[in-house]
This record gives C-alpha cells, structure tokens and sequence, in this order.
C-alpha cells in the first residue's frame, strides 16, 4: 500500500462527513458543502475524526483508483 494511502485525512472541527450506501461521500463545513461519488470498489469510512480509505485487494486497478482518491484527499 501506498505511503500516501496509509494516511488518514483529519477532520478539522465544525466539519462533518457522511458517506451513502451508494458511496457518495459528502463534507459540510463553515465555509460549504462538497460531494463526491468514489468508486464503488473502494471502501471509505469515517473512524473517530479521521477518514479512511481502503481497497480491497493488491489488484493493479485497485492501487491505481487507491492512488487516485488518496491524493485527491477526498
């Protein structure tokens, strides 16, 4: 796994994250709100105040969408 991708993204206070079943993850803010649809194969997921991305296996086309979106930092 990628260094980058091991990372969490931390959540500043007054931001708030949800992801949907169809793995739309949206983040509201003081500043607004963003939504992003994420590739279904991958798994995101809101542990305590940090978001956590995750693949499901060492697949080349999963370390490329894993890649993608770590660096994007959602």
């Amino acid at each position: 796994m990628s260094r980058i991708g091991k990372l969490p993204v931390n959540l500043p206070k007054g931001v708030t994250v949800s992801i949907s079943d169809t793995n739309v993850v949206s983040v509201k803010g003081p500043l607004g709100q963003l939504t992003q649809t994420v590739n279904p194969d991958l798994k995101v997921e809101v542990v305590g105040n940090e978001v956590v991305l995750s693949r499901p296996s060492e697949s080349k086309s999963h370390k490329s969408l894993h890649g993608l979106w770590c660096i994007g930092r959602i």
